[in-house]
């Protein structure tokens, strides 16, 4: 495309490039012991990302391109885990631009990208908070890959433990009271409570500011207790 289009989420998917960058991430992070940053995590960032924003009243445009940052968010992981925001964003305006979408969107969905990282980022726009709240909140066990579901695979790997251990994972928004709320399920039998909070702590940070962003509060309940 040369002429400036409405880029959607469904157009990125389409993607050839798109599509091979997301393998190319999640096939590196698995070498390097991570938990699953493939097609299934990138689409359900996506998917929460544009709920979040529409369930607060954002207008569709903007949850649109909260919807397409966050399933760009992790391709920089193709090139190197150090510093995929910034790789990812760079990546991203390339393709963005090359798909037709105007400048000033990329700008927006480049912002995101690489202030998603808890190390180094922060919620600088509203596309970014959402993208962030959603990206902090996926921890459940189908993140762990197959042959880390073995008893001792998860009694050496704490992130592999706490994901799987986690049985449900959701994000609920309250549009009246602004209130954004991670709700999970964590099988202590497998994981106890104070571990999610051992990997997740500074997650919850940059979360909690995104939820600031956005004229929201964030809440946590796991397992039916409020712990935030």
């Amino acid at each position: 495309m040369t002429k400036e289009s409405l880029i959607t989420l469904e157009d990125i998917k389409k993607n050839h490039k798109v599509k091979i960058l997301i393998d190319k991430a999640d096939k590196n992070l698995e070498s390097l012991g991570y938990t699953e940053h493939g097609h299934r995590h990138v689409s359900w960032v996506a998917k929460n990302a544009g709920r979040i924003m529409r369930k607060l009243g954002y207008e569709e445009r903007r949850a649109q391109l909260a919807e397409i940052a966050g399933y760009l968010h992790d391709i920089g992981n193709a090139i190197n885990r150090v510093g995929h925001e910034s790789t990812g964003a760079l990546l991203a305006k390339d393709i963005l631009l090359e798909m037709g979408m105007p400048f000033e969107e990329v700008v927006e969905i480049m912002a995101a990208i690489g202030n998603h990282h808890e190390e180094s980022g922060y919620p600088v726009s509203d596309i970014a908070a959402a993208l962030i709240i959603a990206d902090k909140a996926d921890v459940h066990r189908t993140r762990v890959r197959p042959q880390n579901r073995t008893p001792y695979a998860l009694s050496v790997d704490i992130h592999d433990r706490v994901n799987y251990a986690s049985t449900l994972s959701r994000i609920e928004v309250d549009p009246s009271s602004r209130i954004i709320t991670y709700n999970i399920e964590i099988d202590i039998n497998i994981s106890p409570v104070f571990e999610y909070f051992e990997i997740f702590l500074n997650r919850l940070i940059i979360a909690r500011k995104a939820a600031i962003v956005l004229n929201s509060e964030l809440h946590l309940y796991i397992n039916g207790l409020r712990m935030a």
